[in-house]
């Protein structure tokens, strides 16, 4: 500030008036350019238009006119400089500041982008139980601030998804949680493909998202195996919901119902809700699609070794039983359980490494060998559901690379994983009662496949 001070006032000593405003001019200007960081932490450049000084200022102020301003720059203005309106009345502060959290940032530094302490931090996030919504940001999330004095935060809006959030409204020295629930507009949709590469691929060329054919897949888990099963020529149709916002898609919905024809074969799915509010899809008949145990326990795999009681150890280079299924994958893909059951061990085990052991109703269980990590909350004696996430793919114990080993065992006697399945009880019909119910359900999911029939070289359904 000394310097500051020595040299404006050499500079009013020996510098006539129009000069002195000229200088003060463009000093304040390098000042501010050379104080503002070419990129700030949110990763926004400097914008051109915000350093470039008009022409026509600097010839009012060689012309010695008092009452030149600097012009309202076009793009951001300067941190600590005021932007100035291109008319008379007095501009106001919008009390709502909206960020969208990217990759690398944290919640500090948006607080304090925004203004707001350490302090009124740390009264958010200890709030309530809701607040630990702020330790689970991802990029895309939006935070909304409305802030009607400076420093002082009256109410936070976190937004993890378009139609869902969580708001924070000061009461006091705390902040009252509510949730924020969106209500979208549902629109129902009809998709068609037919498989040349593989199922993926012919999703993406029906601009099916891979959410929706992934969960085609698990529909048809027990009854299709995507792996093997699918060839060139296979077709498939969906109906499902299509969620909107205000005109914008902002997600899909459920499948209403999915139809899949593999090598001549005709599978359809179709979902329904009974009185009880209980939900599941069922073939047109009333025979439940979810079986007893899903053929894979992956979603995207390659086999590497068979079950072979005669197979020649990797490592061991001798002749020892391979008692399961290895399945290649990437480290870290999910991993499901094949039915529900009891988790009766989730830790370390030898040659197994990480090992998951689910136990299921009557004599079967099943294991999961060399585990990267386990799923949260799985442990001895959580209770799992079919289908749900218990850990993920890695190379622990005695494996050559990533991996999961899966076996099955009926009476503690191990069996083929890939042949089991079919020995096994498959079908749970609807009870007689229910099915006109169901079939009044249905009908209207049936005339639109029906429809789609008629416009793809797809077999006729039995409804019956």
């Amino acid at each position: 500030m000394e310097l500051i001070s020595t040299a404006r006032h050499f500079i009013a000593s020996h510098s006539p008036r129009k000069h002195l405003l000229a200088a003060s001019a463009l000093g304040t200007l390098l000042i501010a350019v050379a104080l503002y960081p070419e990129q700030n932490a949110r990763g926004d450049r400097l914008n051109e238009a915000d350093i470039l000084v008009n022409a026509d200022l600097l010839n009012q102020i060689e012309t010695n006119n008092d009452s030149a301003q600097l012009p309202a720059s076009p793009g951001r203005s300067l941190p600590g400089v005021p932007a100035i309106e291109n008319n008379s009345e007095e501009s106001t502060l919008s009390e709502w500041t909206d960020l969208t959290v990217s990759s690398g940032d944290t919640l500090s530094a948006m607080f304090s982008e925004v203004g707001l302490s350490a302090t009124e931090l740390y009264r958010v996030v200890n709030s309530s139980d809701e607040a630990s919504i702020l330790n689970r940001l991802y990029p895309g999330n939006e935070l909304s601030f409305h802030i009607p004095e400076s420093g002082q935060l009256e109410s936070l809006k976190v937004m993890t998804s378009p139609l869902e959030g969580m708001q924070f409204t000061r009461l006091g020295d705390t902040y009252e949680a509510t949730p924020i629930v969106m209500q979208p507009e549902v629109r129902q949709v009809q998709k068609h493909g037919q498989i040349a590469a593989s199922l993926f691929m012919a999703a993406d060329q029906a601009e099916i998202p891979a959410g929706i054919i992934m969960e085609m897949a698990d529909i048809f888990g027990g009854v299709i195996d995507f792996l093997l099963d699918p060839r060139e020529g296979d077709q498939f149709s969906l109906i499902y919901e299509e969620k909107y916002l205000d005109g914008n898609l902002v997600g899909t919905g459920d499948i209403i119902g999915a139809q899949f024809v593999n090598r001549g074969r005709e599978y359809l799915a179709l979902r329904y809700e009974n009185a009880a509010g209980q939900t599941g899809y069922f073939s047109p008949a009333g025979e439940s699609m979810q079986r007893a145990f899903l053929r894979n326990p992956l979603d995207v795999f390659r086999i590497s070794s068979n079950f072979n009681p005669n197979r020649r150890h990797p490592i061991l280079n001798t002749i020892r039983a391979h008692k399961g299924t290895d399945y290649a994958a990437p480290t870290g893909t999910p991993i499901r359980a094949t039915a529900d059951g009891t988790v009766t061990w989730a830790s370390r085990n030898g040659s197994f490494g990480n090992l998951v052991v689910i136990k299921h109703h009557g004599a079967f269980e099943t294991k999961y060998a060399h585990l990267n990590a386990y799923a949260n909350g799985i442990k001895k004696g959580s209770h799992v559901q079919q289908g749900q996430i218990i850990g993920y793919v890695g190379s622990t114990g005695s494996a050559t690379g990533p991996h999961l080993h899966y076996e099955f065992l009926i009476n503690g006697v191990h069996k083929n994983p890939r042949t089991v399945v079919d020995q096994l009880p498959q079908v749970v019909s609807l009870e007689a009662a229910e099915m006109p119910r169901f079939r009044d359900s249905i009908k209207p999911i049936i005339d639109q496949f029906m429809q789609i029939s008629s416009e793809q070289p797809l077999l006729t359904m039995a409804t019956q």
